[in-house]
């Protein structure tokens, strides 16, 4: 009997595991609605430089008409803008500045953890970045720095230190 006697005390299998599976959505729901509105952000800088249809959108952002469609509806899928898509907005010579920085902030929040990913994601996402190889306007300015040690890539691209910490705003 002592051996079950303890058994009254302790959830059952199912019972832990539940626990254990079981997530707070909110914190979750907090970092997506923050993606979302710098998304937003960065739609509404394209659209205060002028750039008001959807063909004018696509060209100012270097994507075609149907990813430009995507981020402009913010139907983006829930990992949020990958690392190419990214890529291609910063090599597009029409990019408004302002759009450069949104995209910027949005590079640096996505690394630092503020729209979830583990630690890995978040390093793979950094290393496929190609933000040295860009002009920085005079208004943008990136926290994000090369490894000191001064790792490349297979493609010559040199990774990104990822802040051990979350930035806190």
């Amino acid at each position: 009997m002592d051996s079950h006697s303890s058994d009254a005390f302790r959830p059952s299998s199912a019972a832990r595991v539940q626990a254990r599976t079981r997530r707070p959505l909110l914190p979750t729901a907090r970092m997506k609605a923050r993606q979302f509105s710098k998304i937003r952000e960065l739609v509404e800088a394209v659209k205060s430089a002028g750039f008001l249809t959807l063909d004018e959108q696509a060209k100012a952002l270097g994507l075609s008409r149907s990813t430009a469609w995507t981020i402009r509806k913010a139907s983006h899928k829930a990992s949020g803008l990958s690392a190419s898509i990214i890529n291609r907005m910063l090599t597009a010579p029409e990019l408004p500045p302002h759009a450069r920085t949104k995209i910027l902030e949005y590079v640096e929040e996505k690394a630092a953890g503020l729209y979830g990913g583990s630690r890995s994601q978040r390093r793979k996402f950094a290393v496929r970045l190609s933000i040295e190889k860009l002009p920085v306007c005079g208004e943008t300015q990136s926290t994000l720095v090369p490894e000191p040690n001064g790792i490349t890539g297979a493609n010559g691209e040199r990774s990104w230190v990822i802040p051990e910490e979350p930035i806190r705003y």
